[in-house]
């Protein structure tokens, strides 16, 4: 075919100079224009094929490079079903943004195909979202669950109709998580270890100049802000962000601890009333999330309390304004819930159970501390 149009371009080349030879009384002049006439097409030619080569390349490149994203898997046609807690949460909108970029932009699957619900907080409407995925046939669920102990039933449900599951942000218990395992069932959890980020909060407080123990009376005196009591997250991050100072070798005295159910709002309140109760008694409020540290952060100010002077503040999530809050010095610490390579990692694991290929029931990704050395970087990064 490349051979056959260059032939036809030089004919017509040829044609076209003939032609001018027989219009022009001057045969020099003829001879040039024919030149260039043929010069002119050739080029015009070569041109049209380079760029009708390019691209075809350049789709074929595409093409080849979602596919190996993907993992080879054809998933242009493939269904994800994704259903989050709720749409206002400050983290999960980070979360489930990045995931529906990568889904879409990196691993091929068409927009129209990923469909990504809301549960407003309400299990049963959660439930019937996953219930209508899978009458429609969808092919993959991704579930960040208002309550992980429906999580038997779900799978239960996904494993009857065939359709593999990844669990994401909140954990089943460890039980149901043995149970894929030993059943052979095609679900799998992704998140972070939630005992490495209360870990983390303590150590946060231990580097500071007093170890938390702010009016030196030998003991760390601290509320603590609670996300939801049933979720593991918040159970892991409240034991052991207390753990982390008693194994360093400090005294700590519990004045509160209240579920705040990772709402800014409803810490807001609570904080302002410990302080009203507590006053300067309270050294160290610890937070299950950064924005439940927002709104501890609006009591502290408005009891005219500084953070890092005569109390200390830490959250987890490093969500944007907390991470400036921390560059500023208005929040002791937070730790990043890196919700770029959790979604890359449950989008990878979809398309594994897609291609039929097996995978572990749970899979970590690590936290890590922000401080004010280097929440700058974090702050660049999640712009």
């Amino acid at each position: 075919m490349r051979f056959a149009k260059k032939a036809a371009a030089l004919a017509l080349a040829s044609v076209m100079a003939m032609s001018l030879a027989g219009c022009s009384g001057n045969s020099s002049t003829t001879t040039t224009a024919a030149t260039e006439a043929a010069t002119t097409a050739a080029a015009t030619e070569a041109a049209t094929e380079a760029a009708t080569t390019a691209a075809a390349e350049a789709a074929t490149t595409a093409a080849t490079t979602a596919a190996e994203a993907a993992g080879g898997v054809d998933v242009s046609n493939k269904k994800v079903g994704i259903s989050i807690y709720k749409f206002d949460d400050n983290f999960m909108t980070l979360y489930r943004t990045e995931l529906v970029r990568y889904l879409t932009e990196d691993l091929g699957f068409k927009p129209e195909n990923v469909v990504v619900q809301d549960g407003k907080g309400d299990q049963a409407e959660q439930t019937n979202q996953i219930q209508n995925f899978i009458t429609q046939k969808y092919d993959v669920l991704i579930l960040n669950l208002v309550q992980a102990s429906s999580a038997p039933d779900v799978t239960d449900m996904c494993k009857e109709a065939g359709i593999p599951v990844v669990y994401i942000n909140r954990e089943p218990d460890a039980a149901e998580e043995e149970r894929w395992a030993s059943e052979g069932i095609a679900a799998t959890y992704v998140g972070c270890d939630a005992r490495q980020s209360g870990t983390y909060q303590g150590e946060e407080i231990l580097e500071t100049s007093t170890k938390g123990d702010i009016n030196g009376d030998g003991k760390v005196s601290y509320i603590m802000i609670q996300g939801d009591p049933e979720n593991v997250d918040a159970q892991y991050r409240t034991e052991f962000s207390v753990k982390a100072l008693t194994d360093a070798g400090m005294e700590v005295e519990e004045l509160l601890m209240q579920r705040g159910d990772w709402d800014q709002a409803k810490a807001q309140q609570i904080a302002q009333d410990a302080l009203t109760q507590h006053g300067d008694k309270i050294e160290v409020i610890f937070c299950n999330n950064d924005a439940m540290a927002l709104g501890a952060l609006q009591a502290i100010e408005a009891a005219g309390r500084k953070v890092n002077e005569d109390i200390y503040l830490v959250g987890v999530d490093a969500l944007t304004e907390a991470v400036q809050n921390v560059i500023d010095g208005k929040q002791t610490g937070t730790v990043f819930n890196d919700h770029f390579a959790q979604a890359h990692t449950a989008g990878d694991i979809a398309v594994k159970f897609l291609a039929g290929e097996s995978v572990d029931p749970v899979n970590m990704v690590d936290y890590s501390k922000v401080t004010q050395e280097n929440a700058q970087s974090i702050l660049d990064m999640l712009k």
